[in-house]
């Protein structure tokens, strides 16, 4: 077999097999959409509740699993010398990159599809039929390409422990800038052009165009086309197996 595959599938398992992983990336949205969507805490821009929240909760969940989690579990098996033993196989460091961005991927669709169930049981109806849930889709894969590029800077540069506060401080960032929490229009001019070029942003902005049914921003595809490309090379020319 491959051996990008053979270690994507590697870990795809590994990860399914941790059941705090499994909590964390799968429990806690599935917690906040049903929580959320029963109550009155936050106000919503759309008729239906849901049809705001799941959109954006299926973004916040890529971004945690594609940058945190993965940052962090790659950051310890680094640490404990689980990647010392890869280096000495025909994995590279662009080869593990590749084969662990696959691994989220294919996790993230598992979320995806548990979130969108439960999200389609309470009455959830995405607006643009094929060509949205094809932009979506584009969407999402490039995010997780950008966000598990920047993670996997993070943890093969950096001490685990500092990884794990710089991996989980930078989430609560990008979180907070990027259109979720607090709507983009409320930052100065200035800011709103730098949260534009993050792809938490651009991720933020093509949920907000499918949640209202207005297509796709073209510019925020771009945005995360780029991160896609650079966050991922940056990681393989920079990572250190110990």
């Amino acid at each position: 077999m491959n051996p990008i595959l053979a270690h994507a599938r590697a870990e795809t398992k590994m990860t399914l097999a941790r059941g705090e992983s499994v909590l964390l990336t799968v429990g806690i949205p599935l917690f906040l959409l049903v929580a959320l969507n029963a109550t009155d805490f936050i106000s919503v821009p759309t008729q239906r509740r849901i049809d705001f929240l799941a959109p954006g909760v299926i973004a916040l969940c890529i971004m945690s699993t594609s940058l945190v989690s993965l940052s962090i579990s790659t950051g310890f098996d680094r640490y404990y010398g689980v990647l010392r033993r890869l280096y000495t196989t025909p994995l590279s460091a662009r080869r593990l990159i590749i084969a662990k961005i696959i691994s989220v991927v294919v996790t993230e669709a598992i979320q995806i599809l548990i979130l969108g169930g439960v999200a389609v049981a309470l009455g959830w109806r995405p607006h643009g039929g094929v060509s949205a849930f094809a932009f979506g889709l584009t969407s999402l894969v490039l995010a997780s390409a950008g966000f598990g590029g920047i993670g996997l800077f993070l943890a093969g540069r950096l001490r685990a422990e500092i990884n794990l506060a710089a991996s989980n401080g930078l989430y609560l960032i990008l979180l907070v800038v990027s259109g979720f929490v607090i709507p983009s229009d409320n930052f100065p001019h200035a800011l709103r052009f730098v949260i534009d070029a993050l792809p938490s942003g651009a991720l933020a902005s093509i949920a907000q165009h499918l949640t209202v049914g207005h297509g796709v921003s073209w510019a925020a595809i771009a945005v995360l086309g780029v991160w896609a490309a650079a966050a991922p090379l940056l990681a393989a020319r920079t990572f250190r197996f110990d």
